[in-house]
């Protein structure tokens, strides 16, 4: 009987398996780096699309114009019943009607009792990620996208 022996790697398979060790590590690289603010941008877009169609439901069942405010200095919203904050890492943009705002450094969209609203957009950013929140001022539907960034 013979025995069998081990056989040990060739170049190229050695080569192969680097490379391989190399782009995994490349891409958790990446993900790492991004990782902790990309679920904080993710987590806002959902928290202001959920607040946008809360106010719209609260102006409609209620039968008056109910707003939703953004401040766009302390970034502080404010819906019917509801308070809250958006993280520092986000870089905010919005525009809307000029006549939908109380106050300065606002960003105000107010609903209507027949659904339809003054419109607008929010745009949420953190490094080489956006989103872009739109509220369309015939319907009131809000619609939420994540924005291809150039180099990508």
């Amino acid at each position: 009987m013979r025995a069998r022996h081990a056989r040990g790697m060739s170049l190229v398979e050695l080569v192969v398996v680097i490379a391989l060790v190399a782009a995994i590590t490349a891409g958790l690289v990446g993900v790492v780096r991004s990782g902790s603010d990309g679920p904080k941008l993710r987590g806002a877009v959902r928290e202001v699309v959920a607040q946008l169609r809360h106010t719209r439901a609260h102006a409609v069942l209620q039968g008056r114009t109910a707003a939703f405010a953004l401040d766009l200095e302390s970034r502080r919203w404010e819906a019917p019943g509801r308070r809250g904050r958006l993280p520092e890492a986000l870089s905010i943009e919005a525009t809307t009607a000029d006549e939908a705002s109380d106050r300065e450094n606002e960003a105000s969209i107010r609903f209507h009792p027949d659904g339809s609203s003054t419109g607008g957009v929010i745009r949420l950013s953190v490094a080489d990620a956006e989103w872009r929140i739109e509220v369309l001022w015939l319907t009131g539907e809000v619609r939420a996208e994540q924005l291809m960034l150039a180099g990508e």
